[in-house]
């Protein structure tokens, strides 16, 4: 039922299904070119809204803080109880503060290799041991079964944010599991 004076026009399939006749990369091109209007859009009340602001006296320092040192890695604060784990975390934190390398277990400046750090940490053979079938075992749950074993992975990164991430992960695994 309409008002009084006011007519109906009747819709069609065409008109309320335009997606229907129309193929995904289309739709995704029409969704790009929405938000990049949307974006410049955007850019620009910032511009028009910020207009106001000075910027002869605005100075980095004033804008930005940065703590004076890094807070401590959280595994740095309590070590692990576990043995393995223990190991795993000491190695770590060889690693961040030694510095990392590949191509052998240590380099001239005393930096060292995820092998090279957990041998320096390792009181015994059969613990090193362990800590290395675990992280191994950990890397190839990430990377798969391919890693020939860890001192190839090592070689196989370009710095030390992968290897020490898993290295890491490694002893807090071996946490967890409470070896």
């Amino acid at each position: 039922m309409t008002a009084p004076g006011l007519t109906r026009t009747p819709t069609t399939t065409a008109q309320t299904e335009p997606s229907a006749h129309i193929d995904l990369e289309t739709r995704m091109a029409a969704v790009e070119a929405a938000m990049t209007i949307r974006l410049e859009t955007a850019a620009l009340t910032v511009d028009v809204n910020s207009a106001h602001i000075p910027l002869d006296h605005l100075d980095l320092p004033d804008v930005v803080r940065v703590p004076v040192t890094a807070p401590p890695h959280p595994e740095q604060l309590r070590p692990y109880p576990t043995p393995v784990a223990a190991l795993l975390q000491r190695a770590a934190g060889r690693m961040e503060t030694s510095g990392w390398c590949a191509g052998g277990t240590t380099d001239e400046t005393g930096a060292v290799c995820l092998y090279g750090a957990i041998h320096k940490e390792a009181p015994t053979d059969s613990l090193e041991s362990d800590a290395l079938d675990l992280l191994l075992d950990t890397i190839r749950r990430r990377f798969g079964p391919s890693v020939e074993s860890v001192p190839a992975f090592n070689d196989a990164h370009a710095d030390a944010r992968v290897p020490l991430r898993l290295l890491r992960q490694a002893a807090d695994r071996a946490h967890t599991c409470g070896i």
